[in-house]
């Protein structure tokens, strides 16, 4: 089994998400944390001015703010996503990230009960 995967009827839990990636100069990083039934979490950290360009998701997303601000496009509509706030995209919609400022994100992708 994975570092991060749980098995069937199990628990899984991270006490803090933070120390997990660094912010790197210049640079977008991802690391998945957690791989569990019907969802995995990836982190990103983002330096000022990166970004995800424009693209679509296989499965419906989630997105969070840890630290920082973004700039998250999705379809027509653009939002500044700040700690505290979530965002939602449905399977296949175009959607784009751009951080305001050093940034780490929680990606938590929905990808359906796992046999």
């Amino acid at each position: 089994m994975a570092e991060h995967e749980t098995p069937t009827n199990a628990m899984s839990f991270i006490d803090q998400l933070e120390p997990l990636v660094q912010i790197q100069e210049e640079a977008t990083v991802s690391r998945t944390v957690m791989s569990v039934e019907g969802a995995n979490v990836v982190l990103f950290t983002f330096d000022k001015g990166q970004e995800l360009s424009e693209h679509t998701a296989a499965m419906p997303v989630f997105v969070q703010v840890l630290k920082g601000r973004l700039e998250v496009t999705g379809g027509d509509e653009t939002v500044e996503l700040v700690p505290g706030g979530l965002v939602h995209f449905t399977t296949r919609l175009p959607h784009a990230i751009r951080a305001l400022e050093p940034s780490v994100m929680m990606l938590t992708m929905m990808t359906g009960s796992k046999s």
